[in-house]
């Protein structure tokens, strides 16, 4: 309320006639006055109106409905068309002139310009031999969710969802939904912009300077992991152990940044790397942690996860693995039992790590050998168990709730849609499910704040949104978290820790480093940062025409 009332020389008539154009002058008195107390009563009996005690409706707004919900401090001005099925909920505008029809539902703060139209109905047109006003209504309705903004004469048709603080330019007609935060506008209406992307400029510059340290001191992180002969370094559990793992770290950082390890004898290093490999099955056991006795290699997660370590660590530097890898080239039975047997219901995260594993084995036979059907059976395997509701697979756990399948979809999708550039099924609802295990772990603040979980949420986030804008502002949101905290945890000459209250290593410099990059790719300022990640974490789709 901007006025206390009228000025001297203005009368009360002249005031009230004022509040149909300017109804935000709107006072306590006229809110309660007997008039408009006995005009709610009217709408309320006629027009299945319902009024929170400091809404207001202009005296000559036309209100036609058959149900009318106005939240508190809402307004609706004078000669604005009402008319179906309408909510709105606390602090909500509607304009002079305005129009709104059909089944229309807004949250807080939604403000409507004059002229604007929602309409939340359609006329049937599909049979050309009946006439249009004979054809059946339909009423999918209109939701507009809260702080948006819908300038003069902007049209919004039947079906469509405008997110949280979105802006609907004045003239845009806007026939699909339109994503939190988005600056919309055309016929048809398109995303211009991005509300707060303004902000980019703060993340460059965080960036280039965690970017400038890191590319000064990253010998220094390798030099402070290598004790002469080999590299041992922190794992994710914050202890030291030899594993072939951490030359392939130190491999991944320095050609990230476009070097070498110093004094890397890269033939020397690739025919280590590459007599890894076993002969028969074709993955790549570790040589200081092999699998247990009478375990099978496909089930020991190292000779897994080598397959992804050792083998990029070979790519980058230049050569290629030396034997096919005959265990995921199987029937398709036996490769679907092998899937349907992982942990998906107790340990998501660890199914996701092998199904990574198996993609990127079929991509090295694809390049470097040759293969047969397997990919078909991954890929048509994973269309049929992808959970509809959540776009996740496996299950949730009642310790963990949606941390383990949201970890997992990261490995998975990593290794199989990432990797061979195809369409990750239902990206809206895999984007719902990160955001959600996001904020149920609190951002992973305090102890829970690790690299790996970190890039769980942003590579899936990163993924999906190369399909759609669902919750983009969000997602934006956590890269710039991500970007502002990384440069308080690095530490100079070290790196960084895998998590907080942890020794720096080179698997937590790695994975740290690849999740600042992902998070600058998702908010396009990637060229900013030094780093590129060259081996695991690389984001560039090899296809499915090797």
């Amino acid at each position: 309320m901007n006025s206390i009332g009228p000025l001297p020389g203005e009368d009360e008539d002249w005031w009230t006639a004022r509040l149909q154009f300017l109804t935000w002058d709107r006072r306590p008195q006229d809110v309660d006055s007997a008039e408009h107390r006995a005009r709610q009563a009217e709408l309320a009996l006629r027009a299945g109106a319902s009024f929170a005690p400091s809404a207001y409706v202009a005296a000559d707004a036309a209100i036609f409905t058959t149900h009318l919900v106005l939240g508190e401090q809402s307004w609706i001005g004078g000669h604005a068309l009402v008319r179906g099925d309408v909510e709105f909920g606390a602090h909500c505008t509607v304009n002079p002139y305005a129009m709104i029809s059909g089944k229309v539902r807004c949250g807080d703060g939604v403000r409507i310009a004059s002229h604007a139209s929602l309409v939340g109905f359609n006329h049937g047109y599909d049979d050309p031999e009946v006439p249009i006003y004979l054809q059946k209504h339909e009423s999918l309705g209109i939701t507009i969710e809260d702080d948006v903004w819908v300038g003069a004469n902007a049209v919004i048709v039947d079906g469509v969802t405008i997110g949280r603080g979105a802006v609907i330019a004045a003239g845009a007609v806007v026939s699909k939904d339109v994503p939190d935060m988005a600056i919309v506008g055309g016929v048809p209406a398109k995303v211009l912009r991005f509300r707060g992307r303004g902000r980019k400029d703060e993340a460059r510059k965080q960036l280039e300077a965690l970017g400038d340290r890191a590319a000064k001191q990253w010998r220094d992180v390798l030099a402070e992991n290598f004790d002469g002969t080999e590299y041992v370094s922190r794992e994710n559990d914050n202890q030291a152990r030899k594993s072939n793992r951490h030359l392939c770290d130190a491999i991944e950082i320095a050609t990230s940044f476009g070097q070498l390890p110093p004094g890397l004898d890269v033939p020397g290093t690739l025919a280590r790397l590459q007599a890894v490999q076993d002969r028969v099955t074709g993955l790549f056991p570790d040589p200081f942690q092999p699998p247990k006795p009478g375990m099978a290699q496909r089930d020991d997660g190292l000779a897994l996860y080598n397959v992804l370590s050792t083998g990029y660590a070979i790519e980058v530097l230049g050569g290629r693995p030396l034997h096919r890898v005959e265990a995921v080239e199987i029937p398709a039975t036996e490769l679907r039992l092998w899937l349907e047997g992982l942990s998906w219901r107790e340990r998501a995260w660890g199914a996701g790590a092998a199904v990574d594993a198996i993609g990127t084995a079929l991509y090295f036979n694809a390049r470097y050998f040759a293969t047969g059907t397997s990919r078909e059976t991954l890929f048509g395997w994973l269309a049929m168990k992808q959970d509809r509701g959540t776009g996740l697979w496996g299950s949730q756990t009642a310790a963990e709730g949606l941390l383990q399948p949201v970890n997992g979809f990261y490995r998975l999708t990593r290794g199989t849609y990432a990797q061979f550039g195809v369409a990750v099924p239902r990206p809206e609802a895999a984007i719902d499910s990160v955001l959600l295990n996001y904020r149920n772990y609190g951002g992973f603040s305090d102890r829970t704040y690790t690299a790996c979980n970190l890039l769980d949420t942003i590579h899936p986030l990163l993924l999906c949104l190369q399909q759609t804008d669902h919750r983009r502002a969000e997602a934006e949101q956590i890269a710039r978290s991500v970007i502002a905290r990384a440069g308080e945890r690095w530490i100079d000459g070290k790196g960084f820790a895998f998590a907080d209250g942890q020794v720096p290593g080179l698997q937590g410099t790695e994975m740290w480093l690849s999740v600042v990059h992902l998070s600058a790719k998702l908010l396009g300022i990637e060229d900013a940062f030094a780093f590129v990640p060259k081996g695991v974490h690389r984001t560039e789709a090899v296809g499915l025409g090797l």
